[in-house]
């Protein structure tokens, strides 16, 4: 059961097509992060050890990126949060709707974040530079206020729920 973020988090479909493409926009989400520390700090992509591990990690903890891939989400549901659906006359289904239309916006959101230090910084502490437990629980944290600050927005938990508020 996912859990709502917000009062008028109802857009059940939305949030199965979410879910439905978790794992495939985890991996999405760090080839732009491998994109974005090269156009960053890299951007002649002289091979060095850093940037070899960057390019040659594929297994990473998958529960922290998840966090946030979780967090982008519940932002994209509450900006996008109609639950009106439309007639489609094109064949599809309101699911395979949902499904093209969140992969664009995650894909234009982490392109947006990714050109951030702080983030890519914090995110490869996540994934492909991962080290220790506690240094990926500071980056997570850090990662999380970033995110909610670049979208203006901020997370507010009253009586044991998480809310979404605008600041």
């Amino acid at each position: 059961m996912i859990q709502k973020l917000f009062p008028l988090d109802k857009n059940y479909i939305l949030r199965q097509a979410q879910s439905v493409l978790e794992e495939e926009m985890i991996d999405r989400m760090v080839f732009e992060l491998k994109r974005s520390y090269t156009s960053l700090y890299n951007p002649l992509q002289l091979m060095d050890t850093t940037y070899a591990q960057i390019l040659d990690t594929f297994e990473f903890p998958r529960d922290r990126v998840r966090l946030i891939y979780r967090q982008l989400c519940g932002i994209y549901r509450y900006k996008h949060g109609d639950n009106q659906l439309e007639m489609l006359f094109d064949g599809r289904t309101h699911l395979e709707k949902f499904q093209e239309e969140w992969s664009a916006a995650l894909i234009v959101y982490v392109q947006t974040l990714g050109i951030y230090e702080q983030y890519v910084k914090t995110m490869l502490r996540l994934t492909l530079l991962f080290d220790n437990e506690s240094r990926a629980q500071w980056a997570e944290n850090h990662c999380k206020a970033f995110i909610n600050q670049h979208f203006d927005l901020k997370v507010v938990k009253r009586q044991g729920e998480l809310l979404l508020k605008v600041s």
